[in-house]
C-alpha cells in the first residue's frame, strides 16, 4: 500500500486511546458476537483478547517511544489469559474475552491460537528491540504454545484463512527463534494449501468478501514477513488466485461485490472493504473520498498491493458469466458450482447446492440504483434466524434461476455444526424471505394475494418475478406475506406462522419448495416467467423415492430443469443428490 499509511496508523489509535482501560490494561469495546462461541448474556461492554493485542502491535508500530509502556503491559496481560498447562484441551488458545474464560465458551475458538499469535509474532519480528528482555522470554513462551496448538489441531487446506494463518504463525516463529521443525511445519502447511487451491482452481472459502480479504492480508503477511524463497513464491501465487477472484466479482456500477459468497457478515458492501480495495490500489481507485477511508490497524507494515492488471475491472464490469466448481466428492464428482452473471446494472449469483447458514449468500442479487444499490438475499428462517438445515438447490443461466429448498434431518439450527437439530425442532414461524436491502428508492411492491402463483417486485427499472412451482410442508398451506422490516422490504414465502409447534423431519413425507426467479429488464419481451413442476421420482444418490421434476423455459427453447426429492433425508445425501 503506497498511500502514506503512518498519518492513518495515528488517527485510527486516537479512537483506540479512547477504549483503553488502565485498569486491566486492555481495550474495551461494546460486546460482540456472531451467536456461537460465546455464553456471555446481558453484557454491553467486554475487554476481548483480540483487539488487545491488535492495539499493542500499533501502539509499537506508532514509532511513539511514550507508546512503548503501554503495549508492553497489554501484551504482558494477554500472555497471563493463555492456557499454557499442556494437561489441558484448551492448551495454547485464548478466550475471547477477559469477562469469559475458556471453561465459560461454548466451545472454545481455537483459530485464537492463530489470531492471536499472529500480533505476537510480528510485535517480536519488528520491534524486539523495544521490548524488556523478560517480556520477550514471556512472547517466546507464547509462540511456541501457540504453535503447537496450531500444530496439533492441524486443520486441512479447506479452511481458507486458518489454513494460511496458522502457516504465518508457525513459519515465521520458527524463523525467528531457529525452531526448524515450526518452520518446516509452516512451509508445507503453505504448500498443500497452495496444491489444494490450484487442484479445485480457486479458494474452498469462494468468494468471501470478508474471509478473501483476510486470506489476502494473511498471505501478504507471509509474503511480507518470510525469509524463505519458495514461501514467497507460494504465497505470491496464492495471491493471484485471491486477487482474480475478487477482481472478477466486482460489480462496478453498484459497486458491490457480486455472489454468491461462501461466507458474509454483511450484504451490502462495509466501508472497510472499499478502503482496503483503495488502500491495495495504492490510491489509484476512488471508491470513496481518501477523508472516509475506515484504516485498518492490521494493514500497517504489511505489503498489500492489488495487481495492476486487474485494476481496471473495478472501474468497469463487462458482460460475464462466470462459473466455478466447489466442492467434489471423493471420486471428483462436482456437487457445488457457484455462478456469477453480471450485464450492465444486474448482477446474480447463486450456488448450485448449499445449506441456508446465514453466513451464506446462496441466491445475491444486485442493482445499481442510482448513484447507489439495492439487493436481494434469500434466506430461509426459522423464528427470524437463518435456519441452516435448509438446503438450496439451484440451475442458473444468465438472469434466470430454478432453484429448490429441501430439508434434512442431521442439520445445524442457527450454525452449520455447532447446534445440530437431531431431526426436530420447534417453531412458531417459518418462511422464505426475499429480502430486499440498500437503498429502497425506485423500490416498489404491492402485496400479492397469499394463494398467488407469482409476485413481483420493481428494483431501479429492473422486474425481480418470483414464482412458486411448488410447496409441501407437513400439510400446511404456504402463501405470500410482504413485511417492512426496517430498512428492509421483504418478499417473504411463509411456510408456518402460529402456536408454537415440533417439526419431526424425520417422519415427514413431504417437505420441499420449488421456485422461478428472474430479475431482467421489465420491458423484455421474455421477462414473463414460464415455469411449471410435476411429480417425478429419484433413484440412487443414497435417496430413492418421490421427487418433484421443476422447468424454467427459457428464450431460445432451452430449459432449466431440476429434480428434487420429496422427503427429508441426511444432510450429506440431500448435499449430494
Amino acid at each position: 500500500m503506497s498511500m502514506d499509511a503512518k498519518p492513518m496508523l495515528l488517527r485510527e489509535l486516537d479512537s483506540w486511546h479512547r477504549e483503553y482501560d488502565r485498569e486491566v490494561r486492555m481495550v474495551r469495546k461494546p460486546f460482540h458476537t456472531p451467536g456461537y462461541h460465546s455464553t456471555l448474556k446481558n453484557v454491553d461492554y467486554t475487554h476481548p483478547t483480540l483487539a488487545a493485542l491488535v492495539y499493542a502491535l500499533a501502539l509499537l508500530d506508532s514509532g511513539l517511544t511514550d507508546n512503548i509502556d503501554r503495549a508492553s503491559g497489554i501484551i504482558e496481560k494477554v500472555i497471563s489469559l493463555q492456557d499454557q498447562n499442556r494437561e489441558n484441551n484448551t492448551f495454547g488458545i485464548w478466550s475471547w474475552f477477559l469477562e469469559e474464560p475458556l471453561t465459560m465458551m461454548a466451545p472454545p475458538d481455537w483459530n485464537w491460537a492463530d489470531f492471536c499469535g499472529k500480533r505476537l509474532v510480528l510485535a517480536e519480528q519488528r520491534h524486539a528491540e523495544l521490548l524488556r528482555p523478560e517480556l520477550r522470554a514471556q512472547i517466546k513462551q507464547a509462540l511456541f504454545c501457540a504453535c503447537d496448538a496450531i500444530i496439533k489441531r492441524n486443520v486441512g487446506p479447506g479452511y481458507t484463512n486458518i489454513a494460511i494463518m496458522g502457516a504465518f504463525v508457525t513459519l515465521i516463529t520458527g524463523e525467528l527463534y531457529g525452531h526448524q521443525p515450526y518452520a518446516d511445519y509452516g512451509l508445507e502447511r503453505l504448500r498443500k494449501f497452495s496444491d489444494y487451491t490450484k487442484e479445485l482452481g480457486t479458494f474452498q472459502e469462494y468468494n468471501s468478501p470478508t474471509y478473501t480479504i483476510v486470506a489476502i492480508q494473511e498471505l501478504s503477511s507471509i509474503h511480507t514477513s518470510t525469509h524463505n524463497p519458495e514461501a514467497k513464491r507460494l504465497s505470491a501465487d496464492m495471491l493471484d488466485v485471491a486477487w482474480r477472484m475478487v477482481a472478477e466479482h466486482f460489480h462496478a456500477p453498484s459497486r458491490q461485490w457480486s455472489g454468491p459468497h461462501s461466507r458474509s457478515y454483511s450484504t451490502a458492501m462495509t466501508p472497510g472493504v472499499l478502503s482496503f480495495l483503495q488502500m491495495a490500489s495504492g490510491g489509484t481507485l476512488s471508491l470513496m473520498d481518501n477523508g472516509d477511508i475506515a484504516y485498518n490497524l492490521d494493514w500497517y507494515g504489511n505489503e498489500i498491493h492489488c495487481p495492476d492488471r486487474y485494476l481496471p475491472a473495478f472501474r468497469q464490469t463487462a458482460a460475464a458469466t462466470i462459473r466455478q466448481a466447489i466442492h467434489k466428492d471423493e471420486t471428483g464428482r462436482v456437487f457445488n458450482t457457484a455462478t456469477t452473471y453480471m450485464d450492465g446494472p444486474v448482477s446474480i449469483g447463486t450456488f448450485s447446492k448449499d445449506v441456508m447458514w446465514n453466513q451464506r449468500r446462496n441466491l445475491l442479487a444486485y442493482v445499481r440504483n442510482g448513484d447507489s444499490f439495492s439487493y436481494m438475499h434469500l434466506r430461509f428462517l426459522h423464528d427470524g434466524y437463518d435456519y441452516s438445515s435448509a438446503i438450496f438447490t439451484s440451475a442458473q443461466e444468465q438472469a434466470d434461476v430454478l432453484f429448490g429448498i429441501g430439508f434434512c434431518t442431521n442439520g445445524g439450527d442457527t450454525h452449520i455444526g455447532l447446534d445440530p437439530i437431531d431431526g426436530t425442532i420447534e417453531a412458531a414461524d417459518l418462511r422464505l424471505r426475499f429480502e430486499i436491502g440498500g437503498s429502497l428508492e425506485q423500490v416498489q411492491a404491492s402485496a400479492p394475494e397469499r394463494e398467488a402463483e407469482e409476485a413481483a417486485v420493481q428494483l431501479a427499472g429492473q422486474t425481480m418475478r418470483v414464482r412458486a412451482l411448488f410447496a409441501a410442508f407437513d400439510g400446511g398451506q404456504p402463501g405470500w406475506e410482504l413485511v417492512q422490516d426496517g430498512q428492509r422490504l421483504c418478499l417473504d414465502y411463509v411456510i408456518y406462522a402460529g402456536d408454537r409447534k415440533r417439526f419431526d423431519f424425520r417422519s415427514m413425507e413431504r417437505a420441499l419448495l420449488l421456485f422461478a426467479f428472474r430479475l431482467s429488464d421489465e420491458a423484455g419481451e421474455d421477462a414473463a416467467l414460464d415455469a411449471s413442476a410435476d411429480a417425478a421420482s429419484v433413484e440412487g444418490g443414497g435417496h430413492a423415492g418421490a421427487a418433484v421434476h421443476a422447468e424454467l423455459q427459457r428464450a431460445g427453447g432451452t430449459a432449466l430443469q431440476l429434480t428434487l426429492p420429496l422427503k427429508p433425508a441426511e444432510k450429506q445425501v440431500l448435499l449430494r443428490a
